[in-house]
């Protein structure tokens, strides 16, 4: 904090003039001296240095903060690619997957439709067989009677 001017010569005059002893005068100019010099009292030059430096501080911030923006989005640009790729590796994989899932059933769909020809197949020839049988007990049965 600055000091306040204070002109110690003019403020003895200034008492004389108005019929105080030169010794009052001087021992009270020394008391009001001594009292600007402890007393801490801001001057509008160390309120002014006080708003410069604020403006400075809140300048320093400001860049610190667009600073710590453009950080933040630079990393948060670099998660959402490695999100993006991770997603389509894992999309890749499932579609790969449901490729195969597919292939798996059209060749069981395939294994039961061959099987169920091969029973179709051997139930016509048991059927065929059972026809045969039984024409032949009746045949058989006809020359007995």
């Amino acid at each position: 904090m600055g000091q306040v001017a204070f002109d110690t010569q003019e403020f003895v005059e200034t008492l004389e003039n108005a019929g105080l002893p030169k010794d009052q005068a001087k021992a009270i100019s020394l008391v009001v001296r001594k009292s600007h010099e402890v007393a801490d009292l801001a001057t509008k030059r160390d309120l002014d240095d006080v708003r410069k430096d604020l403006s400075a501080d809140i300048a320093e911030v400001k860049r610190d903060i667009a600073d710590v923006r453009k950080d933040l989005s630079a990393e948060i640009a670099d998660v959402r690619k490695d999100i993006d790729a991770r997603f389509e590796k894992n999309e890749a994989q499932m579609q790969a997957r449901f490729e195969k899932t597919e292939a798996q059933i059209a060749l069981l769909r395939k294994d039961v439709e061959h099987t169920a020809n091969g029973l179709l197949i051997k139930l016509s020839a048991v059927m065929l067989a059972i026809a045969g049988l039984a024409s032949t007990i009746v045949t058989l049965g006809i020359k007995l009677l």
